[in-house]
């Protein structure tokens, strides 16, 4: 078992604890940049490792009450369908070859500046919507937005694995900004879960999960989390956040360069 791995996972659990996202959008690029493993493997690893984190945050926001299962319906409408096209689409064009290891980069790295986009800019983008009524989508057309929203993400997250948290999260607060925090939280959470499980499954298909890379992650990963979880209230929100922010940034230059 390779400490530098434990010790990896130990530190996106701990920031994953604290702020509530940065999950896929740093253990990617890490495994990436950090350790060299292909684009394709960093991206099926995480996605197994996502669903198996979100199967147990549901299950607490199940008993708390906070999901709303009309709105993960209809997320999953699209989401799931987008996630076999997308996986059947890797299949096609080959996952492991170096031209789609450079597209998946890409992918990326635009993934990571869109929660990038979602961190800064999510609590503005609210206070716009919320001045005005009218900018806010009601029946038939909030149900459809909320299928595209997930075929959107289905295909991100099962190309890149990054999209189900921070982003999923703002889609959802830009389309039901009456939902409180912890409702947002759960119902992304929840959704999420299917989502990764059937990406996941994809990429064990295409042959791009590293099993043990997978088993030591989470040996780091879940102390890491339970103890974020209960510094998140002594640490400042805002300074968290900036950091990831920041440190998102470097990761998406670093990405592209």
């Amino acid at each position: 078992m390779d400490l530098s791995f434990v010790a990896s996972g130990f530190a996106v659990g701990l920031l994953v604890g604290m702020t509530g996202v940065g999950g896929g959008s740093l253990m990617t690029p890490l495994l990436t940049l950090l350790f060299g493993v292909s684009p394709a493997v960093a991206v099926g690893t995480d996605l197994a490792f996502a669903s198996l984190t979100k199967g147990v945050g549901t299950f607490t926001h199940r008993m708390r009450g906070t999901v709303h299962w009309e709105i993960v319906r209809r997320l999953c409408l699209g989401a799931l369908p987008a996630a076999l096209l997308a996986s059947l689409a890797l299949k096609h064009f080959g996952t492991l070859n170096k031209e789609i290891g450079l597209v998946i980069r890409y992918m990326i790295a635009g993934s990571v500046m869109l929660t990038v986009v979602a961190l800064m800019f999510k609590r503005k983008m609210l206070a716009w919507i919320m001045a005005d009524p009218s900018r806010q989508l009601q029946g038939r057309a909030l149900t459809i937005a909320t299928i595209v929203a997930g075929a959107v993400l289905g295909t991100l997250v099962t190309i890149s694995s990054i999209g189900a948290g921070a982003i999923g999260a703002t889609l959802l607060v830009m389309l039901y900004p009456r939902l409180s925090a912890a409702e947002v939280a759960g119902t992304d959470i929840a959704y999420a879960v299917p989502l990764t499980a059937i990406a996941a499954i994809g990429h064990w298909w295409l042959g791009s999960i590293n099993w043990s890379l997978l088993l030591t992650l989470l040996v780091g990963s879940l102390p890491g989390i339970t103890i974020g979880s209960y510094a998140a209230r002594a640490v400042p929100e805002r300074l968290l956040r900036g950091l990831l922010a920041f440190t998102l940034v470097a990761v998406a230059a670093k990405l592209v360069s």
